[in-house]
């Protein structure tokens, strides 16, 4: 009967966690879609309610630490169990990481509002922000349902975000080249581009930690980065 207990109460304090990670998930998918938006529209309100709603990201993540770090000490888990509770805490941290990163392209959503528009370059960023989180929301997917091949796909979708920024990387350089007035806004939306690229990395950690949950093996870091701006001087500028 004490085994039963204990499994059972393990069992509540899972369920607890995992609507935790899901509540967390959805709000910063909400944020990644609400910060490309308020970049496109120049809504100045949207972006501010997304720096102030990252807020409510971080004190999720916090709550998932200390029940995650709670049932460890009092359930004390073992197996896949306890691989279950290690990647929550880790899903959580990723999560709250983009999180961070769609606070900061609300932050700079403000200062390009006050600037001359760079044609076309805010829908793409837009669009690069939506396959993001579709990946997000298919990465969350495979973790409740503990699909590995659901996982792995997001994984492969990674190199799809890679090519994105590069292509933007380089029509920012030219619109850069063409107007040194658009020098400044060009840097702002490179930053985005690039913490738009930094959510995908993330989100992959997200399914490679799902791939881990259901195996028990951690991915081969065989999926090579296609980012080539600081390696490849066909892309990167000449100093």
């Amino acid at each position: 009967m004490s085994d039963t207990h204990i499994a059972s109460a393990f069992d509540r304090d899972l369920e607890t966690i995992q609507a935790q990670i899901m509540k967390m998930g959805g709000l910063v998918e909400q944020a990644i879609l609400d910060a490309a938006t308020s970049l496109e529209t120049r809504d100045e309100e949207l972006a501010e309610q997304v720096r102030q709603g990252d807020r409510a990201i971080d004190a999720l993540e916090e709550q998932i630490n200390e029940e995650a770090a709670r049932t460890i000490a009092l359930r004390a888990p073992t197996a896949i169990d306890l691989r279950l509770i290690l990647s929550v805490m880790k899903i959580a941290g990723n999560l709250e990481r983009i999180g961070d990163y769609s606070k900061n392209m609300a932050k700079r959503t403000t200062v390009l509002a006050q600037m001359a528009p760079i044609n076309g370059s805010t829908v793409a960023l837009r669009r690069m922000a939506r396959e993001v989180e579709k990946m997000l929301r298919d990465a969350l997917d495979a973790y409740i349902q503990r699909d590995a091949d659901l996982a792995r796909d997001v994984v492969n979708r990674d190199h799809d975000i890679d090519q994105m920024y590069n292509a933007l990387f380089r029509e920012f350089l030219t619109f850069m080249m063409e107007d040194p007035r658009n020098i400044t806004p060009c840097m702002h939306l490179h930053f985005i581009a690039k913490n738009t690229e930094r959510m995908g990395d993330h989100v992959t950690s997200i399914a490679e930690q799902v791939i881990y949950l259901v195996t028990g093996d951690m991915p081969d870091d065989v999926r090579p980065k296609q980012d080539r701006t600081s390696i490849d001087p066909s892309v990167a500028p000449k100093a």
